[in-house]
């Protein structure tokens, strides 16, 4: 099952975000295939990160939240919040 996770920086927080950056990298690589598109949302100049948008797969509703919440950004407290769905693939490049 397919799952999203959207995930908004506490604000004045990219310090946090730039110093995590490293071991939230190995935390998404070790999803492995099941991490199907992750990348940081940005401020409107397109550049400024300011939160994180993660398509994976997963057993249940239940295991994906247990498995963001493990991700360092949210140890660090990086986030203001963490909203995971599931989420149905129906147009677009096959993931």
């Amino acid at each position: 099952m397919l799952f999203i996770a959207h995930c908004i920086d506490k604000k004045d927080h990219l310090q946090v975000r730039l110093d995590t950056r490293p071991a939230h990298l190995e935390f998404i690589k070790e999803k492995g295939d099941a991490m199907k598109a992750a990348g940081p949302t940005t401020a409107d100049d397109g550049e400024t990160p300011n939160g994180s948008l993660l398509i994976f797969e997963d057993t249940s509703l239940e295991a994906a939240r247990n498995w963001v919440a493990k991700d360092p950004y949210a140890a660090a407290g990086l986030f203001e919040s963490v909203e995971v769905k599931p989420w149905k693939h129906l147009l677009g490049a096959g993931l």
